[in-house]
């Protein structure tokens, strides 16, 4: 890894305003121009000139990463729901600042409680996804997949799931019946039951036809504990499908671009994948479903929890060439697109073939495949090894270049 071949992203992930305290948001970029002052005015420090240009650039970021997370807009934006570093500092500084507990903040996407000898996964989600109804589903099974497969990635069994629904005046009744009808099967084919709920109704203007809030609960029956900061040096990085496919159905669906094409979003449950992968091996460190954000997101995600480095090979990723079209005309990186139906796994490298033919032998994991490695440097940071020979930083999403898309 030479000092000219890791830089940050030539561009900034899609979505990012013009303006100067957008750019701000960036931590990245606020180390590497940090570096170019550093650089300019104090050559000399000593214990820098012993640091390439590369170290010095990724000390930075550390200190940058390091700092105490602080909202620096006074109203919330598309952005704060995107998933990326404006999710990330909101959940930081607001909601971590004030509800801080040691269950929090393990910050997985489930909470897991000790009940009665019992470890419970307990999981909350809503959903606002525009169109309600897209090619591949709706947003009644994004809702109850969704949900299962938070509390499926954490080793549990999904049990139980509650629906909350936030209806606006006027919306049409056949149009809530196909939701619920759907959720109703989409439920079932997933073993879980939607025992509790709850219904509101907003006026006319104030809302965008329906939202829904899922919780669940599931049942974790295996002695496994797995954790973003499990993943170990030799790791291998596995996504269980080709990416990006729910994201670009959902923006052509909006019917706002004249591109055709045959893509469906890939929602599903994917507890029983998950079941087959850990019956075939036990060197499973973590789990996550790719969706806002991405790959990109989850990757970050743990690299941090972990302080290790995720190395990806970009001719590796596996994607549909419609998708891939549609983000390259869009200037969007399928990196950042979301999932509904595709997981991230980190597991022992020694482990990896086995937990690939797993993956293979079941329908939704047909198409899984090594995208990467865990590295022990540079702690903290996802490097994507491009089809071009060069090396770059892919970076925390900043901005929100398809909004609602879940």
């Amino acid at each position: 890894m030479t000092d000219q071949g890791v830089t940050g992203q030539d561009q900034q992930p899609p979505g990012v305003p013009p303006d100067a305290e957008a750019r701000s948001a960036d931590w990245a970029e606020e180390a590497l121009r940090e570096h170019e002052e550093f650089h300019e005015l104090a050559p000399h420090t000593p214990g820098q000139q012993h640091l390439s240009r590369e170290e010095q650039v990724h000390q930075r970021i550390d200190r940058a990463r390091a700092r105490r997370a602080r909202i620096k807009e006074e109203r919330i934006t598309m952005s704060h729901g995107a998933g990326g570093k404006a999710t990330q500092t909101l959940i930081d500084a607001l909601f971590l600042e004030s509800f801080r507990n040691p269950t929090l903040e393990r910050m997985e996407d489930q909470a897991l409680l000790q009940i009665n000898g019992s470890r419970i996964a307990f999981t909350t989600d809503s959903f606002v996804v525009s169109p309600l109804f897209f090619p591949g589903g709706n947003i009644g099974d994004l809702a109850v997949n969704g949900t299962v497969n938070d509390l499926a990635v954490s080793g549990a069994r999904p049990l139980s799931l509650s629906a909350g629904f936030i209806l606006e005046e006027g919306f049409p009744i056949e149009d809530l019946r196909r939701i619920v009808e759907t959720m109703a099967t989409a439920a079932a084919a997933a073993g879980v039951q939607i025992v509790t709920g709850d219904t509101k109704v907003v006026p006319r203007g104030k809302g965008d036809g329906c939202y829904i809030n899922t919780s669940g609960v599931g049942l974790l029956e295996r002695d496994i504990s797995l954790s973003a900061a499990s993943a170990q040096p030799g790791d291998a990085i596995i996504v269980s499908g080709p990416i990006g496919e729910h994201g670009v159905t959902v923006m052509l669906a909006r019917g706002e671009l004249e591109i055709e094409s045959d893509v469906t979003s890939d929602t599903a449950p994917l507890h029983e994948l998950i079941n087959r992968l850990l019956d075939a091996t036990s060197g499973v460190r973590c789990m996550r479903d790719a969706t806002r954000g991405g790959v990109a997101t989850v990757l970050n995600e743990i690299a941090g929890a972990s302080q290790m480095a995720a190395v990806l090979d970009e001719g590796a990723v596996p994607m549909r060439p419609d998708v891939f079209g549609a983000t390259e005309i869009l200037g969007i990186d399928a990196l950042y697109v979301a999932c509904e139906g595709r997981m991230v796994v980190v597991v022992d490298g020694a482990e990896v073939d086995d937990a690939l033919d797993a993956l293979h032998s079941h329908p939704l994991g047909k198409g899984a495949a090594v995208i990467g490695s865990i590295k022990d440097d540079p702690p903290g940071l996802v490097l994507l090894k491009t089809t071009f020979g060069g090396t770059r930083i892919v970076d925390v999403l900043v901005g929100d270049p398809l909004p609602r898309i879940c």
